[in-house]
């Protein structure tokens, strides 16, 4: 995979596939659970607590063969905010995107009330974004808002 040259770890370069960066190092586990990269079968390479100037300490995640889809972004967007995505083809970098949430999730979460209608009954949970950072989002059928660290993602 890499060898070590002087003080830096050298990793295969990504022929095509996607680049996720700006990840808060805390958050690197999250954005591996939310997208189910478990389940991907394609080579991919993590590191975390890496140095950022911007963030102080970072991860990033590269995937091989894997671009993905809006669904997606969204549930990355809503986990970290300020995440950057860069779509590599043919090893060039052809795309760079700054992840951006939607002004409504879409069954990427549960609502926190646990009286709400959504979890009881077959109902999608569907939110009108509030505060982009920290993420709060109001459900549109109780109309309680969650935030960050209250969501149960599904």
């Amino acid at each position: 995979m890499g060898d070590i040259q002087g003080r830096h770890l050298i990793v295969s370069a990504l022929k095509n596939g996607t680049v996720i960066d700006h990840i808060p190092s805390k958050s690197l586990f999250k954005v591996i659970s939310i997208l189910k990269l478990e389940n991907i079968h394609s080579q991919m390479t993590f590191g975390t607590n890496l140095e950022s100037k911007k963030l102080g300490s970072k991860a990033i995640i590269k995937i091989s063969d894997k671009f993905f889809e809006q669904e997606e972004i969204n549930k990355i967007a809503i986990i970290v905010p300020e995440a950057k995505l860069n779509i590599i083809k043919n090893y060039e970098v052809v795309e760079k995107m700054i992840v951006t949430l939607p002004e409504t999730i879409v069954g990427i979460t549960k609502c926190f009330n646990p009286k709400c209608i959504t979890n009881h009954e077959k109902v999608t949970p569907k939110f009108t974004v509030v505060e982009k950072s920290p993420v709060s989002l109001q459900c549109q059928y109780c109309e309680k808002i969650t935030v960050e660290e209250h969501f149960n993602l599904i």
